[in-house]
């Protein structure tokens, strides 16, 4: 399997205030740049054939691993996301990861992967139950949303085929945009599914369901109970935290 690794995005929120790297991507985290944290697991993975990391020149050394091809960021995620799958040598599934996950594990990946591989479809999303965060990071606050199955938080990794992402770019940079907001992303689905988020009545299927009818794709909705997946570094207590544990190794 190839896997897009996504760090092109420019240090302009929170963490600016503590870091002044200009891309996330490269903020150090003990004297290493964060995405390197997530490159050196794939890397290591018999799974992953090839990884196409998308981060600025400089950032880290592809030299380091036979299988890292450096891709120039485009101007915004989804733009990345295209360049990346571009020069995928593959029509089957990929997997893409954030770069700012450096809680992320080989084992956290394989569950993922073979829970996606237990049922058909084009795009698998991950998400986190919030027990699972907090059991193993109580400190960390996410964005949470409560489903029919319990309060979750979406995941920072997923599968896709290389082709959806050129067929549906706009509706895919539209979900992306609104990624951490909810009750935006859930109007994107429909004013019913709005009322249902809110009252915490909505299922996976239901949205699995209405993502096919919107995007023409078949979506699934993979629960992990790997927190790794759902805890990513995008404020400065969250960067702490990450000197902090991955510090003691």
């Amino acid at each position: 399997m190839e896997a897009i690794v996504l760090g092109g995005g420019r240090n302009t929120g929170a963490l600016k205030s503590v870091d002044p790297t200009p891309y996330e991507a490269g903020i150090r985290i003990n004297n290493r740049p964060m995405v390197e944290y997530v490159i050196e697991v794939l890397a290591g993975m018999e799974e992953i054939n090839r990884i196409l990391a998308v981060v600025p020149p400089g950032i880290v050394p592809a030299q380091k691993w036979t299988k890292v091809q450096i891709i120039t960021p485009g101007e915004s995620m989804i733009d990345s996301l295209i360049r990346a799958g571009q020069h995928t040598q593959t029509d089957d599934h990929v997997l893409v990861v954030a770069s700012d996950i450096p809680f992320i594990t080989q084992e956290a990946i394989r569950d993922f992967i073979d829970r996606c591989r237990r049922r058909p479809a084009d795009v698998y999303y991950s998400f986190v139950p919030k027990a699972a965060v907090l059991a193993k990071y109580p400190s960390t606050k996410r964005t949470y949303v409560r489903l029919k199955e319990g309060v979750v938080t979406g995941g920072n990794i997923f599968l896709v085929r290389p082709k959806i992402l050129l067929d549906l770019r706009d509706r895919i940079e539209q979900a992306f945009a609104l990624r951490k907001q909810p009750l935006k992303l859930c109007r994107l689905l429909g004013i019913r599914f709005m009322v249902k988020l809110i009252a915490g009545q909505l299922g996976i299927e239901e949205i699995e369901a209405r993502v096919g009818a919107i995007f023409n794709v078949k979506g699934a909705g993979i629960r992990s109970l790997y927190p790794e997946i759902g805890v990513d570094v995008d404020k400065p207590s969250d960067l702490s935290l990450a000197r902090t544990l991955l510090g003691k190794g």
